[in-house]
C-alpha cells in the first residue's frame, strides 16, 4: 500500500468516527502520528476540499468534497424527494421555471426541474451538468462554500471576471444570487442556498425571461423562496 494515502484515509476515517469533526491532536493521538505529519496531510486535504475548518472552531471538519462524494453515493434520491414539495410551491406560486442542483465535484450536477407552463421558458433537465461559473447556482455555492471557491479560483481563475471576490461577499451578506441574461440573453435567474446542519448542501434556482422576471422583482422572489425552505425547518 502507498503510505500518505494510508494515513490520508486513516485520519478521514477518524474524523468521520468522532461525528466529523476532530482535533489535531486526538487524531495525532489515535494514529500514533506526529502532530506535524497529521498537520501535513491535514493541510493537503483542506487544500482538496476533504476536511475544513471553522471561524471560531479549532477542529478539523469532514470537508464538501467528500460529503459530496457521500451523497453521490446514496443520498441524490433522498434528497429529491425531501425537497420536490418545495420545488412544487415555488413554482406553482411564481409560475416560472425551478430547479434543484448540489455540487458534484467542481460543478453543478441538476437533480430535479419543474418547467413553467408558460409558452415561453426556460429549461433545465435533471442530470445535467454546468460548470460553476457564470450561473446563479455556481455563485451561491462559490459564496458559502469556501473550500470549494479556494479550489477553484486556484484552477480556473482566468474564468472569472476581476471583481468576482466582491461578488461572492454580496451573495454571502444578501443570502442569494443573480444571473442577469449571464447565461442566456433575455433570461434571469435567481437561487438561493439550502443547508442541512449548517452546511450548504443544495441550490434552488428560479428562472424566466426577464420581461416577467424583471432585475427589481428578483430580491421578492428570493425571499418567497428562502420562506418556502424555511417552513422545512
Amino acid at each position: 500500500m502507498i503510505q500518505s494515502i494510508e494515513r490520508a484515509v486513516a485520519i478521514l476515517e477518524i474524523i468521520a468516527q468522532e461525528g466529523g469533526a476532530a482535533h489535531l491532536r486526538h487524531i495525532a493521538e489515535k494514529t500514533g502520528l506526529g502532530k506535524t505529519t497529521v498537520h501535513n496531510i491535514l493541510k493537503t486535504l483542506d487544500e482538496l476540499g476533504y476536511v475544513s475548518r471553522r471561524i471560531g472552531d479549532m477542529r478539523y471538519h469532514l470537508g464538501n468534497r467528500i460529503l459530496n462524494l457521500a451523497r453521490i453515493a446514496g443520498d441524490d434520491s433522498a434528497l429529491r424527494t425531501r425537497l420536490r414539495p418545495v420545488l412544487e410551491r415555488i413554482a406553482e406560486k411564481t409560475g416560472e421555471t425551478v430547479y434543484l442542483g448540489v455540487p458534484s465535484g467542481d460543478e453543478i450536477y441538476y437533480l430535479a426541474g419543474i418547467e413553467s407552463g408558460q409558452m415561453l421558458k426556460t429549461s433545465r433537465p435533471p442530470a445535467e451538468r454546468e460548470r460553476l461559473e457564470g450561473s446563479a447556482v455556481g455563485l451561491v455555492f462559490l459564496a458559502f462554500m469556501p473550500g470549494l471557491r479556494k479550489r477553484v479560483l486556484a484552477t480556473r481563475a482566468d474564468a472569472f471576471p476581476p471583481d468576482i471576490v466582491a461578488e461572492f461577499e454580496k451573495v454571502a451578506t444578501v443570502g442569494y444570487a443573480l444571473d442577469l441574461e449571464a447565461s442566456s440573453p433575455g433570461l434571469h435567474c435567481v437561487a438561493v442556498p439550502w443547508r442541512e446542519n449548517g452546511e450548504v448542501r443544495a441550490g434552488i434556482a428560479l428562472s424566466g425571461p426577464s420581461i416577467r422576471m424583471p432585475r427589481k422583482t428578483l430580491p421578492d422572489l428570493a425571499w418567497l423562496m428562502m420562506n418556502e425552505l424555511d417552513k422545512m425547518k
